[in-house]
């Protein structure tokens, strides 16, 4: 058992620090299908880059490493209560090791475990198989990504598209909706798997299941073969684009299944994942625990080296701008919706615990003309006890969309940085106040770690645990795009209209 953790071990290291050659093929794909010098081109080289450097530093390709979940099928026999504790150890060595991120949080407290273990997590589900061996598949889902998770219980009417009835067509409806509401928020350009049928838990396990196939396979089901290559050729027509910026390449794989159903209920089940798809598999010597095959590792004829393109944006308009925080209200007034921004000085993590705590209490830090990061970084003290970070990619912002104006103002703060995007009372709140928000490359959380040369002090680290403390970091270079400036212009809010448009074109029925 003890060969069957550290096999365990090194799954779990590789699924987090390396992106399997199927998936950067279709990133490697995307980028060459961008026009050189456009917001999207410059998300993927920054992807792309950081891509490479995770597997260089051997450090999670996103900070967000995700709630590891397991599929394995074992022989007749097999004694899975020893496999669980094994695969649980395993988990927290990986995390105190820097590898995996400490996720797993209580419901009712908040309060991090500070391992990844708990209630549910990690999840494991078993299979049984005639063979002599041990097939072992690990994906590491965001959060992000897994907030875009969608349902859809058919018939229904959905917005741009109409009725979806129960049938082949109200299902091409269903997903491409799913992409659409999406809008760049879990890290596009994605990969979608979905479920058709089941009941409401099964729908969502079978969507999930469907990651686990190679990007370029074939589904078996004729007709479902059609409806992915329709929904890969029409969902990337929408417009939305890397990270929502807009471009050619929305949706990176599709991958569909089926199941059988009761009569009064249809659901198609939509599990949505980033372009950081950090899946994985070994098979092992049942008898030793050792791994004897790794899988989706096989050798790829996929690109290598990508240029830096930031040069290539600014002739298609917009400007680099060099900020050291903390910031003006005048330098903010002259940035404008394109403009790539690069930050130097200090800036703050918040996530959701801090937004709620600053809307009660003062900060324990000097906010005014400062820098928001959304932002749960994974970290290393060393033995001198200096703070050490090893992955810092954004969060999704929309889930501080209540707090995050009056915020702004209480504090004077000038930059917000996330991805994502937020809503209409965050941009009011900019433009009343004076300030920005900067939309990070999601995911590229090596890219960014290499822009933190410092980590100046911890708030409430106790208190909200890591991915939510108050980290003070001094950052040198640090590029971001603005998306929504300080005179009421919003990207994420132009593209979502230019897409829905878009979206209301496949209203007409496709598949009889």
């Amino acid at each position: 058992m003890e060969s069957f953790k550290e096999s365990m071990y090194k799954l779990i290291v590789d699924t987090s620090t390396y992106l399997p050659p199927d998936v950067r093929l279709a990133i490697a794909k995307a980028k060459a299908g961008e026009n050189a010098g456009t917001r999207a081109a410059l998300s993927l080289s920054t992807i792309t880059e950081n891509i490479k450097m995770a597997e260089t530093n051997v450090s999670p390709i996103c900070q967000d490493t995700g709630l590891p979940t397991f599929l394995i099928k074992t022989p007749v026999g097999a004694n899975q209560m020893e496999m669980s504790r094994a695969i649980r150890e395993a988990i927290a060595e990986a995390t105190k090791n820097g590898k995996l991120r400490p996720n797993s949080v209580d419901s009712l407290t908040g309060e991090n475990s500070g391992d990844n273990l708990g209630e549910g997590l990690p999840v494991i589900k078993y299979e049984q198989w005639e063979k002599d061996e041990i097939d072992v598949r690990l994906i590491l889902k965001g959060g992000g990504c897994e907030n875009k998770n969608i349902q859809y219980s058919l018939p229904c009417e959905l917005e741009g598209l109409g009725k979806a009835g129960r049938d082949l067509d109200g299902i091409r409806k269903c997903i491409l909706h799913s992409v659409y509401q999406a809008q760049g928020q879990g890290c596009s350009a994605g990969f979608i798997g979905v479920g058709i049928g089941g009941d409401r838990g099964m729908g969502y396990e079978l969507a999930k299941k469907q990651l686990f196939r190679e990007v370029d396979d074939t589904n078996p089901h004729p007709e479902l073969a059609k409806l992915e290559e329709y929904i890969m050729e029409n969902a990337n027509k929408l417009g939305i684009g890397t990270m929502g910026f807009g471009g050619e390449t929305t949706l990176l794989g599709c991958k569909i299944g089926v199941m059988n159903r009761i009569p009064a209920s249809f659901f198609v089940s939509v599990a949505y994942n980033c372009w950081a798809f950090r899946r994985l598999g070994v098979v092992l010597d049942s008898s030793t625990g050792e791994i004897k095959k790794w899988l989706y590792k096989e050798d790829r004829n996929i690109e290598q080296e990508v240029e830096k393109v930031i040069e290539e944006a600014q002739k298609q308009g917009s400007r680099e701008v060099v900020l050291q925080a903390p910031i003006t209200e005048e330098q903010i007034r002259e940035l404008k919706v394109g403009d790539v921004v690069i930050i130097n000085g200090e800036m703050h993590t918040g996530r959701d615990a801090l937004h709620k705590y600053l809307m009660e209490n003062d900060s324990p830090v000097d906010l005014d003309g400062g820098v928001i990061y959304h932002c749960g970084p994974v970290m290393l003290q060393d033995e001198e006890g200096q703070w050490h970070v090893k992955a810092a990619g954004p969060t999704t912002s929309i889930r501080e969309e209540p707090y995050q104006a009056d915020i702004i103002k209480k504090f004077g703060i000038r930059a917000v940085i996330g991805k994502g995007g937020m809503g209409a009372k965050t941009l009011a709140g900019l433009k009343e106040s004076g300030a920005v928000y900067l939309n990070a490359i999601g995911g590229a959380a090596q890219y960014y770690a290499e822009c933190i040369p410092h980590v100046a002090g911890v708030h409430f680290l106790k208190e909200f645990g890591v991915p939510e403390a108050m980290w003070h970091l001094e950052v040198k270079g640090f590029a971001a795009i603005v998306t929504m400036d300080s005179h009421g212009n919003s990207l994420h809010a132009d593209v979502e209209k230019s897409s829905l448009e878009k979206l209301a074109e496949f209203k007409e029925p496709v598949f009889s």
